[in-house]
């Protein structure tokens, strides 16, 4: 693998564990009624290849669970992380 490639393997890796921590910062902050994260930066991260993230720290802390928006935009996001990935890593050599 080039060097490129670990590069982006460590972000890849990086947004998606900043995502799960941020599902469970925010379910942090819904138990104690404080200011949250909002939705659109949610589903964001788990747009912008942390789907992976959000979805484990969705399951992991029971939070967004019953959001329509969540159940469906974050598995479809996942897809779409994992064809941004294959593209990467097989048609731009």
């Amino acid at each position: 693998m080039s060097t490129a490639q670990w590069v982006f393997i460590a972000i890849l890796a990086l947004l998606n564990v900043i995502a799960f921590f941020t599902m469970g910062i925010d379910k942090r902050k819904a138990i104690k009624q404080k200011y949250r994260i909002s939705e659109k930066f949610l589903l964001f991260q788990a747009l912008l290849l942390g789907g992976f993230g959000s979805y484990v720290g969705m399951t992991t802390f029971r939070h967004k669970t019953k959001h329509k928006k969540f159940t469906i935009f974050v598995p479809i996001f996942m897809i779409l992380n994992v064809v941004a990935i294959y593209f990467i890593f097989t048609k731009l050599k």
